[in-house]
């Protein structure tokens, strides 16, 4: 397969700790791909590496099929988890010196609709809202016109409503026809914008492929859960008792609401809970991604 970028045998060690240890992935153009682990896993020093602000201990980063070339940082955008913006210049006018940067840009104009900055051109950028700053900042990313956008852990520290907002934005990249690469510790975010991903843990991946692709894979069953002192006779799928609730753990809800409705039960208190990406992370690891 073609990939648009492809890491083969990456290491990173720092003395001796190996943040790194020797993953390999490919991206296809187009696409949304999610780095997926908690802090400390290795996402930020992976992607550091791919961007070219970090060197490999060993191992390759290709571009278009070739080692990366001296021109490749021209050719990527970059929304780092943090950023100082100059005091007392205007948004419009960070967007204006950013420009002269780059031979190449995209229209200022363009990056003012796309990313919804219209409301704010005039205000200090370093006076911006969390959600505002996080909108300016990939619009600085997309203006050189790249090829694939690299965004580290980009909501972090934004409420839902800004971080729902800078999903849509993502969404819209994409349907350009941009490459994203997201870091994330946040399950939501990653089922949501992702197309693929990897989950690292201590340097390693453990799990490679699409969110629901994995979840199918390593956790196929639905938990139906509802109100019962006894288990109820003529169910299948694995029953737990806790208390006063009984859980069904079965891969097909429909049969299971079938039996659950033969055998009269009372059906008022019943809710059905989908595997997350979080109850993967679990079980591969035996430690919660938000610890």
């Amino acid at each position: 397969m073609n990939y648009l970028v492809e890491v083969i045998n990456l290491y990173k060690r720092f003395g001796d700790f190996t943040a790194v240890n020797g993953i390999s992935f490919g991206i296809r153009q187009g696409t949304c791909f999610g780095l997926l682990g908690p802090n400390g896993a290795g996402k930020t020093t992976t992607i550091e590496m791919i961007e070219g602000i970090t060197p490999p201990t060993s191992g390759e980063i290709r571009y278009r099929g070739q080692l990366r070339g001296d021109n490749f940082a021209e050719q990527i955008g970059i929304q780092f988890q943090a950023t100082a913006l100059m005091d007392f210049i205007s948004v419009r006018e960070v967007l204006a010196m950013f420009a002269n940067v780059y031979p190449k840009t995209v229209p200022a104009s363009e990056l003012i609709t796309l990313c919804q900055l219209d409301d704010f051109l005039d205000r200090e950028a370093n006076k911006l809202s969390g959600g505002q700053k996080q909108r300016l900042l990939l619009a600085l990313a997309l203006i050189n016109d790249p090829d694939i956008v690299f965004l580290d852990e980009p909501t972090t520290g934004l409420d839902p409503q800004a971080r729902r907002n800078f999903w849509e934005l993502a969404e819209r990249i994409k349907a350009q026809g941009k490459t994203i690469l997201l870091t994330t510790h946040y399950m939501d975010e990653a089922e949501y914008l992702c197309d693929e991903l990897v989950i690292i843990d201590r340097g390693t991946i453990i799990a490679h492929g699409s969110p629901q692709a994995l979840l199918d894979q390593h956790l196929p069953d639905k938990r139906v859960q509802l109100n019962s002192q006894n288990v109820i006779n003529g169910l299948s799928g694995k029953l737990e008792q806790r208390d006063d609730e009984l859980i069904i753990h079965t891969p097909s809800v429909e049969k299971t609401l079938q039996e659950l409705i033969a055998a009269g039960s009372d059906l008022s208190t019943l809710r059905v809970h989908n595997p997350t990406l979080e109850d993967l992370f679990l079980k591969l690891t035996g430690h919660s991604l938000r610890e």
